[in-house]
């Protein structure tokens, strides 16, 4: 071989190496020693009562550092305001993407906030992972290949709702509040779909509200006013306070459907008036920390002592906090998958494959599974009733691919 086959051989190799490294070369944001993950939370505005689920995840993320971090790397969290504010949202996802240079976006919340930067993440193609809402359009990876969601999503959890009025009250009237958006629309799309046939007699009235809206007190109103027997309430926390103490205070006594995402204890029930909240129906898909039933539960002991050094301030009745700590260990154990592969295109590929791994404070018999065709990694949920002080589960485990 002459000298010159023998350079241009070389230099291929070379280029082919190069490129190789190129394409497994990490995102931005990583470094030999840390992780750099993005976040926005509505610290302020009409859904800061889910605030403390950023700082749960920030101190799962600050026992882990302390525990020598993942593989090696320390996280370095970044969770900045959003007001629950589209424009806001959109305004902080492109400081932390192009300003911080994150590696990747993890749990934002909100449906509406969401929304708005769908499309800019996908275009970048920068991670927009376990997004903390349950609207559908976050497990469509054939079109947003780079957003996944988490939570049961609310059209699984509005057929649980209407698979229940049909077995129990199947000559019922139903009366919808729901938040005029894609997350209020989900779960009024799952509630008619499992009532079938029935659902244009069955539903009487319904009354949509706005996240800017000072109260709903007008829509309660119009709801009890239709006849309805059956409270199918759709609301953040916010607006699931207000209905509650509404609905009592007019004398309504309709059976009572509320939405997963507001039916904490600590931020909705106690501060509409337990004695206004008993035989509340709901569903769930985490330990309830008001639940007895997992006092002597070893997990949970586990993410009391977690609360206890990690999140002190941190309200132990708030399901909020049980939310954080679950989603962070699901990020952890992405991540510890990606090995020192932390490209952008990895960490997407080691979230849609993750399989059979039990996340922390889940309901027994729910695991995490995901697939390059499933970006819904949770698919299964419980009824539970308000009684007292806690809620109470019944029934068994009902599977999305069972309804």
């Amino acid at each position: 071989m002459t000298a010159i086959k023998t350079l241009i051989l070389a230099a291929g190799v070379a280029a082919l190496a190069l490129g190789q490294v190129g394409c497994a070369e990490n995102a931005p944001g990583v470094t030999d020693m840390s992780i750099k993950i993005g976040n926005t939370n509505p610290y302020s505005g009409p859904a800061s009562s889910y605030s403390t689920i950023g700082k749960s995840i920030g101190a799962f993320f600050k026992m882990v550092n302390e525990n020598g971090g993942v593989n090696g790397r320390q996280i370095e969290w970044i969770s900045v305001d959003d007001g629950y504010s589209p424009p806001k949202t959109k305004e902080q996802f492109r400081k932390l993407v192009e300003r911080e240079k994150v590696a990747f976006m993890f749990q934002s919340l909100g449906t509406p906030t969401n929304s708005a930067v769908h499309r800019y993440m996908n275009k970048k193609k920068v991670p927009h992972l376990f997004v903390a809402t349950g609207a559908t359009k976050w497990g469509d990876p054939k079109n947003f290949p780079w957003t996944m969601g988490f939570q049961p999503n609310y059209q699984t959890m509005g057929k649980i709702f209407g698979g229940y009025v049909l077995q129990n009250h199947p000559d019922g009237k139903i009366g919808i509040l729901y938040q005029n958006d894609d997350y209020g629309k989900d779960y009024v799309i799952g509630l008619r779909a499992a009532l079938g046939d029935k659902a244009d007699t069955m539903i009487v009235a319904e009354e949509s509200y706005e996240v800017t809206d000072p109260t709903i007190d007008s829509q309660i109103v119009n709801l009890k006013a239709s006849g309805a027997n059956i409270f199918y309430n759709v609301s953040i926390p916010k607006f699931a306070a207000q209905a509650i103490k509404k609905v009592h205070d007019i004398g309504w006594r309709p059976v009572h459907l509320l939405n997963d995402v507001s039916n904490s204890v600590a931020s909705v029930l106690k501060p509409a008036g337990l004695d206004k909240s008993q035989d509340i129906l709901s569903t769930a898909y985490l330990k309830d920390p008001t639940d007895p039933s997992w006092k002597d539960d070893a997990e949970f002991k586990q993410w009391q002592a977690f609360m206890d050094e990690y999140y002190p301030d941190g309200d132990k009745t708030n399901p909020f906090n049980g939310y954080g700590y679950a989603v962070a260990s699901l990020m952890v154990h992405v991540l510890e998958q990606c090995g020192d592969d932390l490209s952008r295109e990895n960490i997407m590929q080691q979230a849609a494959s993750v399989k059979d791994f039990r996340l922390k404070m889940a309901l027994p018999g729910i695991d995490v599974n995901t697939g390059e065709d499933d970006f819904f990694p949770l698919e299964q949920a419980q009824m539970m009733r308000f009684k007292g002080e806690s809620w109470e589960r019944f029934g068994a485990l009902i599977s999305a691919d069972s309804l």
